[in-house]
């Protein structure tokens, strides 16, 4: 069992306190133990990025491009190794863990040429002999808050383009998915990151995080997690003037209407409604079919749900691994039992006992539902669905509108009339036409609407919005 520190001012920095990071597939494993810092961390850590940053801000693109370039082919090297890692951490399974690795790999080559393609704009001036420049600066220390599910692609997201653009970072990965932050850090300290430039910070939410978001010297948080803790930063931000983005809940519709090709839009709900354990904040919770293909659409998809292999994510017959761990395994059990006294017909959705100690569930599908019911209104996030009946398109984008989040929001039809107008009129960020509600790319911007996200979009050249400020300069040359 290996012993795992924080990274301060290009220092490993063992503070104590080491706390179990545990296999969900297997709770008698213990992956490794990480060092947990306090407020006085995130002080030594700010102060390091504070020290870094003009000099940070000063390099050329070249020198932020070979940085992220070569992280970004490291962990295309390592994928394997690393893919291992993530599975055993997280729990998804190791087809997923590899493919999530290469979208880091990805990200970070993408964000290296990001650093060479930042430009500035020139204008005239309405009065004579006077030019006008645009141009992006630094943000300067960027806290990173960053969540369990996709614990190696979404620190990937934030720190690639906070330092492409020429900010230092100070991130706090999820408590229980240290060790794939473990390899961001490590990757960036050995191939040449200059000390305090990239800082980590492993410790408790309650206490890291709220140092870091109150930090005075960090000048924007990046945060992904729940709407709660979410709601709570938009409110010491907007007090304390810090530039704020947010990631956060989701409860995506995905609409079946009676002339979308069947396998198509099965295999569409089954990915994003299931695969990854559920534990995806663009996952299909809601699937709005209408009323003429509704019977053979539950037929099929139960039929194929039932058929997923529950189990060890280094099997490659498994389909599905655990959930994170207790706790939220404990929440996705409450909600079905919340279906049943809502009067859903439940499918699946048990606790499974298998060969190891671990946090396995079956996936449930829930039926005969309405959107006002709790188990359609509250964001599960586990390997669950509900289907909704409706009668037409306009009832579909009614119900799938009906929501206090805008994340993603999907729909599976083979006309090019009724998908053009969902397409305008779905309340979402992101939207799919014959796809999983789940699953972007790399370099297009990543956020919803209403209470999903708050602020600047995330990835693709969007992300200059958030980890930069722009400066108009007047020049007058006699």
């Amino acid at each position: 069992m290996t012993k795992h520190m924080s990274l301060i001012d290009g220092t490993w920095a063992d503070f104590g306190n080491f706390q179990p990071d545990i296999n969900p597939a297997n709770t008698d494993e213990v992956i490794g133990e990480f060092s947990y810092g306090d407020a006085s961390a995130v002080d030594q850590a700010v102060a390091a990025a504070k020290r870094a940053a003009p000099g940070w801000a000063a390099s050329t693109p070249q020198v932020r491009h070979d940085l992220l370039a070569a992280v970004g082919a490291a962990l295309a090297d390592g994928a394997q190794e690393y893919g291992r890692i993530l599975a055993r951490e997280e729990g998804k399974t190791l087809a997923e863990a590899i493919g999530e690795v290469g979208r880091a790999a990805q990200v970070f080559k993408f964000f290296a040429g990001e650093a060479l393609r930042l430009g500035g704009q020139l204008h005239p001036s309405v009065r004579p002999d006077i030019d006008i420049e645009i141009t992006r600066e630094p943000v300067g220390v960027v806290g990173l808050i960053t969540p369990w599910n996709f614990p190696i692609a979404i620190p990937a997201w934030k720190t690639a383009p906070a330092l492409a653009f020429g900010n230092c970072v100070v991130m706090k990965p999820a408590d229980l998915t240290p060790a794939c932050a473990q390899i961001i850090a490590r990757l960036l300290h050995e191939n040449g990151c200059p000390p305090g430039v990239f800082n980590l910070v492993y410790g408790r939410g309650s206490v890291v995080g709220e140092a870091l978001v109150n930090h005075p010297d960090v000048a924007a948080i990046s945060f992904t997690g729940s709407v709660d803790v979410g709601n709570r930063m938009a409110e010491t931000c907007g007090r304390l003037r810090k530039k704020l983005q947010l990631e956060m809940g989701g409860k995506n519709p995905m609409v079946v209407m009676d002339d979308a090709d069947m396998d198509v839009a099965v295999n569409a709900c089954l990915n994003g409604a299931f695969f990854s354990t559920g534990q995806r904040c663009t996952a299909s919770s809601r699937l709005i079919v209408q009323a003429g293909i509704h019977d053979a659409f539950v037929e099929k998809l139960s039929a194929a749900m039932s058929a997923l292999k529950v189990g060890d994510p280094l099997d490659a017959a498994t389909q599905i691994g655990p959930v994170v761990d207790e706790k939220q395994l404990a929440s996705n059990l409450k909600y079905v039992d919340l279906a049943h006294q809502e009067a859903a017909e439940v499918i699946g959705g048990q606790r499974l006992n298998l060969a190891t100690p671990g946090f396995f569930q079956a996936p449930a599908l829930f039926l005969g539902t309405t959107n006002d019911m709790r188990i359609n209104r509250e964001e599960i996030f586990g390997p669950t669905a509900s289907v909704i009946k409706v009668g037409d398109l306009e009832e579909a984008i009614a119900v799938a509108n009906d929501t206090e989040f805008g994340l993603s929001s999907g729909i599976c039809t083979s006309s090019l009339k009724s998908a053009r107008e969902y397409r305008r009129r779905a309340q979402a960020g992101m939207l799919m036409v014959n796809l999983p509600t789940a699953g972007v790319d790399y370099h297009v911007p990543f956020g919803g609407r209403k209470g999903s996200s708050f602020g600047p979009r995330e990835q693709g050249s969007f992300a200059a919005e958030f980890y930069t400020v722009v400066k108009t300069s007047y020049v007058f040359a006699g």
